[in-house]
């Protein structure tokens, strides 16, 4: 078993970075509604919170079940040694800044940590607690706490003092699963049970982004009360019944020309001689529509039959121009004026029949993208003769796979 320890180890490690995370996260979730604060991971603290009238920095413990914080606890005396060396050093105003150590371990009566609970706790005693702070200091022999006593015996009795006052101690804290649980109440709180999952999961990756943004920048770009705000008010309003969301992730999608060049739908582009630049484009918005939609569809976040009544709507729009197009022309049409006419119903396409799927869904790839979709089976096309001229084209290699 001793061979697991540097496995169980970074598995600990590991979590305790997703918990930080997840602990930031909740920490804006239960502030919206107030603009006034800004938040950075690995900044002045673990989390350091900002706002108008001073500062918090919050140290985080995320400890195996049944694990006790004890006076001699290395978790404390960590936090101490931080907490103590900027004290000493000047990077840490106790005269604007609180001190919050948040552990998922227990406090065992008459401990430290249960005397440095909320002001509110019968228990809080900051002079027993330094005097036990001092005790321990004094008779433990631990190597493991060598640097902390030293930061700690940097500081005089009344920063010693001012540095307790500061503290408060949160034992018990809801683990990793336990913040996750109550960050799918908030997100059932503001789109309902259903969409909950979904809801959650975009915040979370857009908070996961945002802090590695952060984390390179440092406290220069902390996430603010408004940008939180902002964020999460346009998510919520994507999952209404008039919106979808759109993901960054497929928003950004580039186009994949080599994968496929021989889609009947670039097939069709090259009918009417559309560029290279323009081609690119609808493969990329191609490329877009399709896995947006999968993904909402996987999700369940579309009523039944709303892809294919949108798409009935498109090829009927379409059709009507389609057919206009092929009564003016006439069978005898030069092909130049065929790939004029047919690039006119391209742009109208692209530019003009930006119907959406969703009165508020004005994302345009969703409806440049269906169109593509439309067109790769068939259903649309651009060159009045486009079903004939395709297969021609794919007739001989459908007859020689066969």
């Amino acid at each position: 078993m001793a061979e697991r320890g540097p496995d169980f180890e970074a598995s600990a490690s590991a979590l305790g970075y997703v918990y930080q995370l997840r602990e930031a996260l909740y920490l804006c979730v239960s502030r919206l509604g107030n603009l006034d604060w800004s938040l950075a991971i690995e900044a002045g603290d673990d989390i350091e919170e900002v706002r108008r009238d001073g500062r918090t920095y919050y140290q985080l413990k995320h400890r195996a079940p049944g694990t006790r914080m004890t006076n001699a606890s290395v978790d404390l005396w960590k936090t101490l040694r931080i907490w103590a060396h900027g004290i000493a050093h000047g990077q840490l105003d106790l005269d604007e800044t609180d001190l919050i150590l948040l552990t998922t371990a227990g406090l065992p009566d008459g401990s430290v940590g249960s005397m440095l609970q909320s002001e509110e706790s019968r228990q809080r005693d900051e002079q027993s607690a330094l005097e036990a702070l001092k005790a321990t200091r004094g008779a433990s022999k631990s190597d493991a706490l060598t640097k902390a006593f030293a930061a700690f015996d940097l500081l005089t009795g009344a920063q010693l003092e001012r540095m307790v006052s500061k503290i408060q101690v949160i034992g018990n804290a809801p683990d990793v699963d336990a913040v996750e649980r109550k960050l799918r109440q908030a997100a059932v709180t503001a789109v309902g049970r259903e969409h909950a999952t979904s809801f959650l999961i975009r915040l979370e990756g857009w908070f996961f982004r945002r802090s590695i943004q952060q984390l390179r920048a440092g406290s220069l770009d902390a996430i603010t009360g408004l940008d939180f705000d902002a964020v999460f008010s346009d998510l919520r309003n994507q999952f209404g019944r008039a919106n979808l969301p759109i993901d960054e992730d497929i928003a950004e999608m580039q186009a994949d020309l080599a994968k496929h060049a021989g889609h009947p739908f670039v097939r069709q582009l090259e009918l009417i001689e559309l560029g290279s630049s323009r081609v690119n484009r609808a493969v990329r918005d191609y490329m877009r529509a399709f896995s947006q939609r999968s993904r909402w569809l996987n999700e369940n976040l579309l009523l039944p039959k709303e892809i294919s009544r949108y798409e009935r709507r498109l090829i009927e729009e379409w059709q009507e121009l389609f057919d206009d197009m092929v009564d003016i022309l006439g069978a005898e049409a030069a092909e130049a004026e065929k790939v004029a006419a047919a690039r006119n119903i391209y742009r109208w396409a692209m530019t003009e029949a930006q119907r959406r799927i969703r009165p508020e869904c004005d994302e345009p790839f969703v409806a440049k993208g269906s169109f593509h979709i439309l067109a790769d089976d068939y259903r649309v096309g651009w060159h009045m003769d486009f079903l004939a001229r395709l297969m021609a084209v794919l007739e001989p290699v459908e007859t020689a796979s066969s």
